[in-house]
C-alpha cells in the first residue's frame, strides 16, 4: 500500500538545485537505502520526506494519519530535561504511545548511556546521536527514517540494530555508509546523483550491478546519438535547406541531438601522494597501561610495529580505543610503560572530530595552510589540483567552508591529512560521515599506501578491505590479536556479540581485497569470468571477437537503422496528408507502428553488438 509520494519535488540551496523534479513513492513495506556522494542532498531528501523540511517546488503527499519517526543527522535536545525525559517526550508525541520509562532506560543503557538521568549537556556528540536513535526506534510509526544511524555505534550496537531492522514491520528509509548494513537491511536503493533520483531493486551489492547496467546502456545510447549527430552535422555543413517536410524533420532531429543532455561521467576522487621515507624503527609499545576513574582500559600492552603493518582496532564504545591511539601519537601519556616513535616517522592523524577552520575560511586556503604543493606519483601537484582530485571543483574551492555539508567537511579534513605525506596513518572512525564513493577511493588509496596503517573502525566492510591484523579490546583490558580482517576474526572465534551473524564468509572476503572502485566502475578486472561452464558442466571459453555473421550484421545495421528512420518520417508525412481518409490513415498507422517496432529492435541489436565490441576491446 502506498503511504507517501514525492511529486516533482525540487530543492535549491543558493543557486544550486540539490534535488531537481524528483517524483518517487514509498510503500508500507519498503526498506530503502539512500546513497550518493556527500553534497548530493541525502539528508535534505530525508528531511523533506519526514516533513521537517519543505521543498521549493512540488509537493509531498502523505497518507492520512501516517506516523513518521525521524532520526536527523544533528541531535536536538531540551537542555533543561534529563536524557531519559527527552527520550520519553519524543516518544510520547505519538498518539499511540505507552509508559516508556522502563523500556527507554533499558534501551539507553544498551546504547551506552550509562546514566539516563544526566542532562544532555554532559553527553558527547556520539552519545547524543545514540540517545536520539533510541527515541526514534521507540516511537510507534509507519515510516522510520534514519540518517546515518550507525555513526558512533560500536560493533555490538550495529549488530543489534541490524537485526532489529531486519524484523521491523513498517517502512524504512535510511542513509548509511555501512555497506554490510545496507546489504543486510535494505531491499531497495535510491541513488541521488546531480539532482536526479534513480531507484534500484535490492541492497547495495545489487545496486552496484544495476547501476553499472544503467551506465553501460546510457553510454551505448550516447555513442549512437553522438554518431547520428556527427552524420547530421555533416549533412548540415553541406548546406541543407529546410525546403521539404523531410528536411525539416531532419533539421529538428539534428537540433534535438545537439541540445541533448549528455552523460556526465562521475568524477573519481584520486590521491596518490608519496609517503615520506620510513626507517627500520617505527613505533615500539612497551607494556603500556591506562586507567580512567579506576577502570582499566588496557594493561601491559606491548607491540613492535613493522613497516608494513595494517592494524584494525575494535571494541565496544568507551573501552579505550581512541585513548590507545592518543598514547601512540604522544597526545597523552600512559600510566605505565612507554611508547617510542622512530625518528623518520611522520604521523597523519584523522580523528573523529578534526579541528575545522573558521566557517568563513575558503576551502582552498584551508588546504594551502598545509602546503602549496605536494609531491605525488605524478610529480609536484598544486593544492588546487589536489582539491579537484578530491572532488572539490574550482567553484567549491573558493567557497566558504561553512557552505559544505558535514560529509564534505570530513572529506576536506581527510584530504588535509593525506596531503601531509605521512608514512604512518592513524585513522579514528574514518568512515563516519564519509560517502561510499569517498570510502571506495580511500580504500583504494590505502591498498597502495607504502606505510603503516592503524585504524579504529566499526565499519566491518572497511576493516575487511583494509587491515590484515585485528586487535580486539576485552573487558579485562587485554588486547586479543587475530590475523586477517574482521570476518577472519569472527571465524577464528572472536568473542564479539555479533559473531553469530554471518557477515561474510572468509572466502567472500578474500575476493574483496581488490579495489572496490573497480567493481562499481567500467573496466574492472573480468579475468575471473574467463572460464565458464554450460548446463552440463563443460568448460566454455568466452568469445574474443564477433562471429562472421555478427560482424556482417554490425557492418550493415546502421544503414538499416537510417533507412527505417527515413521510412518512419515518410509515413508520418503520408499520415498528415491522409488525415481525412480514415481507412488509409488506419492502414498507414499500422504500417508506422510496425516500422517503429522494427526500428526499436534494430537499435537494441546495434547497442548489444556495440557492447560486445567494447567488452572485447577491454579484454585486450
Amino acid at each position: 500500500m502506498n503511504i507517501l509520494n514525492l511529486e516533482h519535488v525540487t530543492k535549491r540551496y543558493v543557486s544550486k538545485e540539490i534535488i531537481e523534479d524528483v517524483t518517487i513513492g514509498i510503500e508500507d513495506t519498503d526498506k530503502i537505502g539512500v546513497v550518493g556522494i556527500n553534497g548530493t542532498g541525502k539528508s535534505t531528501f530525508l528531511s523533506i520526506v519526514s516533513g521537517a523540511g519543505e521543498p521549493d517546488e512540488g509537493q509531498v503527499i502523505r497518507r492520512s494519519g501516517l506516523r513518521i519517526s525521524y532520526l536527523a543527522q544533528e541531535a536536538a535536545f531540551n537542555e533543561e530535561k534529563t536524557v531519559l525525559e527527552n527520550v520519553q517526550e519524543a516518544v510520547e508525541r505519538s498518539e499511540d504511545y505507552w509508559n516508556t520509562a522502563g523500556e527507554a532506560r533499558s534501551m539507553l543503557l544498551r546504547f551506552g548511556i550509562e546514566d539516563p538521568d544526566m542532562l544532555p549537556g554532559k553527553l558527547s556528540g556520539g552519545q547524543r546521536k545514540r540517545a536520539s536513535l533510541v527515541a526514534a526506534i521507540l516511537t510507534p510509526c509507519d515510516l522510520l527514517i534514519l540518517d546515518e544511524p550507525t555513526n558512533h555505534l560500536d560493533l555490538a550496537m550495529i549488530s543489534w540494530l541490524q537485526e532489529y531492522l531486519q524484523h521491523y514491520q513498517g517502512a524504512l528509509l535510511l542513509v548509511t555508509h555501512d555497506r554490510y548494513f545496507l546489504d543486510s537491511v535494505t531491499t531497495q536503493t535510491i541513488e541521488l546523483d546531480r539532482g536526479k533520483a534513480y531507484r534500484y531493486e535490492g541492497g547495495y551489492s545489487e545496486y552496484l550491478e544495476q547501476k553499472q547496467e544503467r551506465l553501460n546502456f546510457a553510454r551505448a545510447a550516447e555513442r549512437k546519438m553522438a554518431a547520428l549527430y556527427r552524420q547530421d552535422l555533416e549533412w548540415m555543413m553541406r548546406g541543407a535547406r529546410a525546403r521539404s517536410t523531410k528536411q525539416k524533420a531532419h533539421i529538428a532531429r539534428f537540433e534535438a541531438l545537439r541540445d541533448r543532455e549528455k552523460i556526465v561521467e562521475e568524477r573519481q576522487a584520486e590521491l596518490a601522494s608519496l609517503p615520506s621515507r620510513l626507517g627500520n624503527k617505527v613505533i615500539e609499545i612497551n607494556n603500556i597501561s591506562k586507567s580512567y576513574d579506576g577502570k582499566l582500559l588496557f594493561g601491559n600492552f606491548s607491540y613492535l610495529m613493522g613497516k608494513t603493518d595494517r592494524i584494525g582496532i575494535i571494541g565496544y564504545n568507551g573501552c579505550g580505543k581512541t585513548t590507545l591511539l592518543r598514547c601512540l601519537t604522544g597526545q597523552i601519556r600512559p600510566d605505565e610503560g612507554s611508547v617510542e616513535i622512530g625518528q623518520t616517522v611522520q604521523i597523519g592523524y584523522f580523528g573523529q572530530e578534526n579541528d575545522l577552520p573558521d566557517e568563513k575560511q575558503r576551502v582552498i586556503d584551508y588546504i594551502k595552510d598545509t602546503a602549496e604543493y605536494v609531491r605525488t606519483t605524478e610529480g609536484l601537484t598544486s593544492a588546487s589540483a589536489m582539491c579537484n582530485k578530491f572532488l572539490f571543483d574550482p567553484e567549491m574551492q573558493f567557497s566558504q567552508v561553512g557552505r559544505l555539508s558535514g560529509g564534505e567537511k570530513r572529506r576536506l579534513c581527510l584530504l588535509k591529512v593525506l596531503m601531509e605525506s605521512p608514512n604512518v596513518l592513524i585513522l579514528d572512525e574514518p568512515t563516519n560521515d564519509l560517502d561510499i564513493q569517498t570510502l571506495q577511493i580511500l580504500e583504494d588509496y590505502l591498498d597502495h599506501f607504502a606505510g603503516v596503517i592503524i585504524v579504529v573502525s566499526h565499519d566491518r566492510y572497511f576493516l575487511d578491505r583494509v587491515v590484515t591484523r585485528i586487535f580486539a579490546f576485552t573487558e579485562t583490558g587485554v588486547l586479543e590479536q587475530s590475523e586477517g580482517g574482521y570476518s577472519d576474526y569472527l571465524l577464528h572465534g572472536g568473542k564479539v556479540p555479533e559473531a553469530q551473524d554471518a557477515v561474510r564468509t572468509a572466502q567472500q572476503v578474500k575476493g574483496q581485497k581488490s579495489s572496490q572502485a573497480s567493481e562499481a566502475e567500467p573496466g574492472g578486472d573480468k579475468r575471473n569470468k574467463d572460464v565458464q561452464r554450460d548446463s552440463r558442466g563443460r568448460i566454455r571459453r568466452p568469445k574474443k571477437k564477433l562471429s562472421y555473421m555478427e560482424q556482417k550484421e554490425y557492418d550493415s545495421i546502421e544503414g538499416e537503422i537510417e533507412a527505417l528512420e527515413e521510412k518512419c518520417a515518410a509515413l508520418e508525412e503520408e499520415m498528415i496528408k491522409a488525415a481525412s481518409d480514415y481507412p488509409k490513415l488506419s492502414e498507414l498507422s499500422r504500417e508506422k507502428e510496425a516500422a517503429d517496432e522494427l526500428l526499436e529492435q534494430k537499435m537494441e541489436r546495434f547497442l548489444e553488438l556495440q557492447d560486445m565490441l567494447d567488452s572485447f576491446n577491454e579484454q585486450k
